[in-house]
């Protein structure tokens, strides 16, 4: 499997604070049977990033890795926050991309407006990037406004759900949210979005389980989602032809405002 969202570089941001816990979360990936990791660290006005130096510090880390004798490998990336995207040229961008393509991790807003979250990922497509949106569920600003997944969908975007937002990690709102997302065909990758080896650990076997209890029979959309969808986004390739998509037992909009977690707003 792969995992297209890991704050395994240590000492950048919250996540991994020290070469050890990196080491540490690598061997949880590897007991999970996740081989690639996409070193994704905030790259956001709180969390200064040397981007120029990502590079070197992945390459020192698999070294440790292989060092230690587990077999992950740490490929290329971050989690962009919209606000900072204007500051970075396009080489800056580019090195931050999933692997060698040109697909970009975009944190999901919590309360920005439509028009500043369109403007910001058009811009994105724009300059020659392929927006993926993290961790949708977990955000206020779409569970008030559902409908705005399928408008960005249409337009390009693609979206990857947490790991722990399908096994209630996240609360109940982000796990029916995430579920309806599947029910509706919204969903291109799960990640883990880890932060530690222990309470925020890389994997993705509890997700698993928890749509296992969902949709019993659907090992073939879990393989598009781990393996499929993210081998080709760290290629920077199309992603291939989606699974099927799940029986609508009703509307994104309509189970979300079942929830009472708000209202369709345009």
């Amino acid at each position: 499997m792969i995992d297209l969202h890991c704050h395994i570089l240590p000492g950048i941001d919250d996540g991994a604070a020290n070469q050890e816990t990196s080491v540490a979360m690598a061997r949880v990936a590897e007991s999970e049977g996740i081989k690639t990791i996409a070193a994704t660290p905030h790259v956001r006005a709180d969390y200064p990033v040397a981007i120029g130096e990502l590079a070197q510090r992945r390459a020192a880390l698999n070294r440790s890795l292989s060092d230690a004798a587990i077999a992950v490998n740490v490929v290329a990336g971050g989690e962009l926050a919209l606000t900072q995207a204007t500051d970075l040229t396009d080489a800056e961008l580019a090195a931050i991309c999933l692997g060698n393509g040109d697909y970009l991790l975009v944190e999901a807003p919590s309360t920005s407006g439509a028009e500043l979250l369109e403007k910001g990922l058009f811009s994105l497509q724009t300059r020659g990037f392929r927006p993926l949106l993290a961790h949708p569920e977990r955000s206020r600003f779409f569970l008030g406004n559902p409908s705005r997944l399928g408008d960005l969908v249409r337009r390009g975007v693609i979206f990857s759900i947490t790991a722990g937002s399908l096994a209630g990690r996240f609360g109940k709102p982000a796990r029916e949210f995430a579920l309806a997302m599947f029910r509706e065909g919204l969903v291109h990758n799960i990640a883990s979005d880890a932060h530690d080896a222990a309470s925020r650990h890389p994997g993705l076997s509890a997700a698993l389980r928890a749509l296992r209890d969902d949709a019993p029979d659907d090992e073939a959309r879990w393989h598009w989602l781990t393996r499929e969808a993210p081998a080709a986004i760290v290629n920077g390739e199309s992603l291939p032809t989606l699974a099927p998509v799940w029986p609508k037992e009703h509307t994104l909009t309509r189970g979300i405002r079942a929830l009472g977690l708000g209202r369709s707003r345009r």
